[in-house]
């Protein structure tokens, strides 16, 4: 069955969405809201595993792949990293949203995810999306020394050559970005690019504003955080 983007936006319509690309904030930023107003926070990386479970390798095979060590895991082709991660992330997007509607019938919910802007424009409105965004070479390094990555990057260095992996991984990295962070800034949706001097506090002041007045019961999106 194929639902219009107007019956899931309609079924979405109490879903805020704080998307991006690696290290922009997301899950800072995301958490940090969740916690202020009260919202029930959903984090797509957090819900792979329990997906995982519901899933079936005859229709998720992606989700489904097995790898018997880190040196098969990132001796793969950059294509076949990249290919791989693109479909995880479209196979596990039911679920995804089927959790949403669910979760949103009554409260609001704040989700932590990977959208594209054609994802984005079908699921949602742009007062109810943030994309945060980085500059993508070379994150390799800051991606394995957050806390909620460290299996990641345990992973990474039980590689026989490390440095070749971390390379593997910038690559993929840089490449499923670098076009997406110019389809971003062109496209209608507010967008915050970290750099060296951005701070959580101002990164969250700029998030907040954009969505209004942030309330359980309401929220408007009339501003930016230029205005």
């Amino acid at each position: 069955m194929i639902f219009q983007d107007n019956v899931i936006k309609e079924y979405l319509k109490n879903v805020y969405f704080i998307t991006g690309t690696p290290c922009g904030g997301k899950t800072t930023v995301s958490r940090a809201l969740a916690e202020k107003y009260g919202f029930e926070l959903f984090d797509v990386d957090e819900r792979f595993d329990e997906h995982k479970k519901m899933s079936n390798p005859l229709f998720q095979p992606a989700m489904n792949t097995y790898f018997n060590s880190a040196d098969e895991f990132f001796g793969r082709t950059v294509e076949e990293y990249k290919n791989w991660l693109l479909n995880n992330t479209r196979e596990q997007l039911e679920f995804v949203l089927l959790d949403l509607i669910r979760l949103s019938e009554n409260k609001k919910v704040l989700c932590d995810c990977h959208l594209t802007v054609a994802q984005a424009l079908a699921f949602s409105e742009p007062a109810r999306v943030v994309f945060l965004i980085k500059d993508p070479s070379n994150l390799v390094d800051e991606y394995g020394n957050r806390p909620d990555h460290q299996g990641f990057f345990q992973y990474l260095n039980s590689a026989t050559d490390i440095e070749k992996a971390k390379q593997t991984v910038n690559i993929t990295l840089y490449e499923l970005n670098v076009n997406r962070i110019e389809e971003i800034k062109s496209s209608s949706f507010f967008w915050i690019e970290r750099t060296v001097d951005s701070t959580v506090e101002s990164t969250l002041t700029c998030v907040e504003k954009h969505l209004g007045s942030v309330s359980y019961t309401h929220l408007r999106a009339h501003e930016t955080c230029a205005d």
